[in-house]
């Protein structure tokens, strides 16, 4: 079979992996509300008007809620997957002993352009845990960025067990500078400045319960404030000034399943990532709010050739209940600030091809498409949120498969730049 005609049939099969994946994630959501009513019927989606920051429109006590560190761009800061550099000769570290620390340049159209030190202590092994299962670590990261947000934190990961058992407990301390842009919620359409900052605490405990297979459950504690004021004239908005208001928890228990077979955690050539995520937030645990947040994300890999392997994403978020607007459903596509589309709802896909060139040196080709909506039911009701780019890819450090990565998206009149040390997905 001729490679174009090869590459035809491959593409048709994983879009209609694609379209299956966000099928299957909205038949598991819609019978959720249910669960959310049970709880609080006060809180469903039927009774609770749209979240808005325009004072005009709601009650001071409703526009002010906390955030979370994993949204808007922080998950560039806390990378999804540290390697261990402790055995690799480069010189894109520092290193002693078993501490190894690393610099990590960003640039992100939500939090800017900056830098993230990481550093990280690894555990000593005997050599029959270094054959079953990663190296526990400490890790400590600190990270600023040209438009002054920083944020500075602690994790522990932990494997027993041969790796049946794994762990990860994060601490943190984040100080953004964002703009919100979402045309839902600004009055004049320049964007309102969105400052926030606060603690984080997130433990998570997995189990093995079959090949790649992990089920396990978290807790998250958010405690923090947030302002807003207009970028134009950079003065506060009425009800929306540095009070009691302005500070709010965020507190939570919820479950995780993963499914995993990767050939490589930071650049993957073939193998699947599932992730289904689930986290009820509630007044029991001290939260401000009372809601359900669901989110899951699928990834598959294909080694079509030997220079080009095809990437495909697949992600859906839905939220039930009282949900702050920090915690709104984002749309996971390139070429736009994250802060562009905040809404209850959103499904998202993308492919990206990527081409080893020469030697060290590749290009990648992405095109994707998303929708947000208030209401999961009608979230494919409106006009798709496009998104398409390229980019360059230097690897850094073959053995690990490690790219320094530069790419340019456009989604209709907006476009971006993106630099990390980490494929986009």
């Amino acid at each position: 079979m001729q490679p174009a005609k090869v590459f035809s049939a491959a593409l048709k099969r994983r879009m209609k992996i694609l379209s299956l994946s966000s099928v299957v994630f909205y038949g598991c959501t819609v019978s959720l509300p249910g669960l959310a009513q049970e709880n609080n019927d006060s809180l469903s989606d039927e009774t609770l008007p749209p979240q808005s920051i325009n004072p005009k429109l709601q009650t001071a006590s409703e526009t002010h809620q906390s955030t979370s560190t994993g949204s808007y761009g922080v998950n560039n800061i806390i990378p999804e997957w540290s390697p261990d550099l402790r055995e690799e000769d480069t010189r894109l570290k520092a290193h002693k002993g078993d501490f190894v620390a690393v610099p990590i340049p960003i640039a992100d159209p939500t939090i800017g352009t900056g830098l993230v030190i990481a550093g990280a202590y690894y555990y000593s092994q005997t050599a029959a845990e270094r054959a079953v299962q990663p190296a526990s670590t400490t890790q400590a990261v600190a990270a600023y960025t040209d438009n002054d947000s920083y944020a500075y934190g602690l994790m522990q990961q932990n494997y027993w067990d041969e790796d049946n058992w794994r762990f990860t407990g994060t601490a943190a301390y984040v100080a953004l500078k964002l703009t919100l842009l979402d045309s839902k919620y600004t009055q004049s359409g320049k964007g309102l400045d969105w400052n926030i900052k606060g603690n984080l605490l997130k433990g998570q405990l997995l189990r093995s319960v079959g090949d790649n297979w992990f089920v396990g459950g978290q807790v998250r504690l958010i405690d923090n404030e947030q302002t807003f004021s207009s970028s134009g004239e950079g003065q506060n908005i009425e009800g929306n000034t540095e009070d009691e208001l302005g500070k709010a928890k965020a507190n939570g228990a919820g479950v995780l399943v993963q499914f995993d077979s990767r050939d490589n955690q930071t650049n993957a050539y073939s193998g699947q990532r599932f992730e289904f995520d689930a986290m009820f937030n509630d007044e029991f645990f001290g939260s401000s709010n009372t809601y359900q947040s669901y989110q899951a994300r699928y990834r598959y890999y294909y080694h079509l050739l030997d220079p080009l392997v095809l990437a495909f994403e697949a992600r859906g978020c839905a939220k039930y209940g009282n949900a702050p607007l920090w915690d709104y459903c984002t749309v996971g596509l390139r070429g736009f600030s994250a802060t562009k589309y905040l809404n209850k709802a959103s499904s998202s896909g993308q492919i990206e091809a990527r081409w080893k060139v020469y030697g060290d040196f590749g290009v990648v080709g992405f095109v994707g498409g998303g929708y947000d909506s208030n209401v999961l039911s009608k979230l494919w009701d409106d006009d798709m949120i496009r998104s398409y780019g390229a980019g360059i890819r230097y690897m850094v450090l073959d053995s690990q498969r490690i790219n320094l990565r530069l790419d340019y998206a456009r989604s209709g009149d907006n476009d971006a730049i993106y630099v990390s040390v980490a494929e986009s997905f």
